[in-house]
């Protein structure tokens, strides 16, 4: 079986976009999903082009706007006007939560899910405990023992093991999928992933 790697952030809008499309696509080839949340805002400081707020506006205009409206559509996903209230608040929290739960066993596809949409449908703060227990619960979690760890020494370790795998591996923004190493950046890029599941692309990546 091959290895479908997840890094993403819980408050990506283009995470969210592509979400319940990956979970499709790994339902149909199988295979499970490797979940990575990340600090996005890090791995984007060192490996990508830089925050999105230091673009010219028109860029910014089109990246975090346009483009955003238009694969909603594409992908049938519900999304809020304009950007999240609460966008910038730390994300600790939230993909802390989510680790907690692998950690834990729990099967998060649909945590996950849960707090992207909440994020970018209902402009729900990703950073607020009563919020995140709310979100944990309707996903069906025992959100409030994962609370509890999400901010432990040992989650915390975790995220920052994924968030430093991130940077090694050039991982640039959120999402980015890895099927056996071969890395896809972009939900628009998940046609792609789901072909590498069912036969893998020629050549290699990283390159030698």
């Amino acid at each position: 079986m091959p290895e479908l790697e997840y890094f993403y952030s819980a408050h990506s809008a283009y995470a969210y976009i592509g979400s319940a499309r990956l979970a499709e696509i790994a339902t149909a080839a199988d295979c499970p999903i490797v979940h990575k949340p990340i600090d996005l805002r890090r791995v984007v400081a060192v490996t990508g082009p830089g925050p999105t707020n230091s673009l010219t506006e028109a860029r910014r205009a089109y990246f975090s706007g346009r483009e955003i409206e238009r694969w909603a559509e594409a992908r049938g996903v519900a999304i809020m006007a304009g950007r999240p209230t609460h966008h910038d608040n730390d994300l600790a929290l939230s993909n802390g939560m989510l680790i907690a739960g692998l950690r834990a066993g729990v099967g998060i596809d649909h945590l996950a899910h849960t707090l992207l949409e909440a994020h970018w449908r209902d402009d729900a703060d990703l950073a607020d405990r009563a919020t995140l227990a709310r979100l944990g619960a309707a996903a069906g979690v025992d959100a409030d023992a994962l609370l509890a760890h999400a901010l432990s020494t040992e989650v915390q370790a975790a995220y920052e093991a994924n968030t430093e795998e991130a940077i090694r591996r050039s991982v640039f923004g959120s999402p980015t999928y890895f099927v056996d190493g071969d890395m896809f950046y972009g939900q628009d890029h998940l046609e792609l992933v789901a072909r590498a599941l069912a036969e893998p692309f020629a050549g290699a990546w990283p390159r030698p």
